[in-house]
């Protein structure tokens, strides 16, 4: 329970850091979200703010990586579960079970939990070249 609460406040302070607590203010899953990454050791932490392009897929993409398919499925499994518990929300799409990818879609906010080496090929990152990039 503490290490939830500390995890909320460090995500939080950095988020404020990087400018874009706005957008996340406005959308507490993004916090939730990111608390489940880091409570099953996912690194390289990376929110993609769409809300001011024109034509975007979604409203932020948030992107993460593992280091095996167990860690990969271990933390989107833990981020759906998150969310069903403490909002009642369920994603609307869920692919890649037992691959190098998995992506969940809330709508709103798309999940990609990458192994780092298929993070690596795709390069997800740079295909958004005018959206708001932040690491945390």
């Amino acid at each position: 329970m503490y290490l939830y609460n500390l995890n909320f406040i460090f995500v939080t302070i950095n988020l404020k850091k990087f400018g874009i607590i706005s957008s996340i203010e406005k959308n507490k899953n993004i916090t939730l979200i990111i608390n489940g990454i880091l409570e099953k050791k996912g690194h390289d932490i990376v929110v993609i703010d769409f809300k001011n392009n024109f034509n975007a897929p979604c409203s932020f993409f948030i992107i993460c990586s593992a280091r095996s398919k167990i860690q990969i499925n271990s933390i989107a499994n833990n981020i759906e579960k998150i969310l069903l518990n403490k909002l009642k929300v369920k994603n609307w799409r869920d692919e890649g079970r037992g691959s190098n990818w998995r992506l969940i879609d809330y709508g709103d906010i798309v999940i990609h939990v990458f192994k780092e080496e298929t993070r690596e090929y795709y390069k997800l990152e740079e295909l958004w070249g005018d959206a708001l990039i932040k690491k945390i």
